[in-house]
């Protein structure tokens, strides 16, 4: 479990946008305390700060083990050649140590279907393939799917899967679909609040933008919840509850196996900490869970 051909991810990792944040000295110091406390992988989005490629490049040369997985880097952000060279010279570089998490990300274009639209942009990257050296490691990538015909595609292009923002009964249809074979990564955030009034108020505040864009609309109604649920764009406790894991420690660690029950290789978890650090809930995670 956590693995891809050799690249061991481990069961949990940390999945952060904190690093977009932070001076270069800052994530040096961060990315290495993670490794000494055991995480095996760091994921790290593209949305509006820091650029996937470089990012990846620079957390894995300030580290000797640790996986760094762009979670993912966004099919509008660079032709298809330039992220194809970029992820080859970081397979090669550093074998074993980087997967290239493949996104259609927030911009949806008028017209433009993401199936169809990533697609083509595999079929762009696998046709310039011959035009830098061949790495010493393999290149692997994930395609960020939520729906059963982009899991197909994960399943038929790609080493498999990366999901956000979804539930347990989520994890298992996307093991379904993509089989016993390809590598299913689930995002899931948690945050430290045992007061469910208090819990609730701070995940409603990070999901909001999730609970108002139209793809993400589609992706709960998929999963059986309702228009009551996304209740304007607040969200119902049940549908906040399922999204985001709350409580002490022992009640995150528990839920957090859920997903490796449903069928997850793998746990990219995102500590909700407004206003502060993650750093002092990821040592507690990783004594926890590594």
């Amino acid at each position: 479990m956590g693995t891809i051909e050799g690249m061991d991810l481990g069961r949990f990792g940390v999945w952060t946008f904190d690093f977009d944040g932070l001076p270069a000295s800052a994530m040096r110091e961060s990315v290495r305390e993670l490794e000494e406390l055991g995480w095996q992988a760091i994921w790290v989005p593209e949305l509006q700060g820091r650029e996937a490629m470089t990012h990846a490049g620079f957390l894995l040369s300030c580290t000797e083990r640790i996986n760094v997985v762009n979670g993912i880097a966004q099919i509008w952000s660079r032709e298809p050649r330039w992220t194809q060279s970029a992820a080859t010279l970081l397979a090669d570089a550093y074998p074993g140590r980087h997967l290239l998490g493949l996104g259609f990300g927030g911009d949806r274009r008028p017209g433009v279907k993401p199936l169809q639209a990533m697609a083509d942009y595999l079929d762009a990257m696998d046709a310039a393939a011959d035009a830098v050296p061949a790495p010493r490691g393999r290149m692997r990538r994930l395609l960020a799917a939520y729906g059963p015909k982009m899991l197909e595609l994960a399943r038929d292009r790609a080493d498999g899967a990366h999901t956000y923002h979804v539930t347990v009964r989520h994890t298992a249809q996307a093991r379904r679909t993509l089989g016993e074979g390809p590598f299913l990564g689930v995002e899931q955030a948690v945050l430290f609040e045992s007061d469910p009034g208090r819990a609730r108020e701070l995940a409603r505040e990070h999901l909001r933008p999730y609970f108002t864009t139209p793809y993400n609309i589609a992706k709960f109604l998929r999963l059986g919840y309702t228009e009551a649920d996304l209740d304007g764009g607040r969200g119902s406790d049940r549908l906040v509850d399922d999204l985001v894991v709350w409580g002490d420690l022992d009640t995150i660690a528990r839920k957090l196996h859920d997903h490796l029950d449903a069928g997850a290789d793998h746990v990219g978890i995102q500590v909700l900490e407004p206003g502060g650090s993650a750093m002092p809930h990821w040592r507690r995670l990783a004594g926890a869970l590594l």
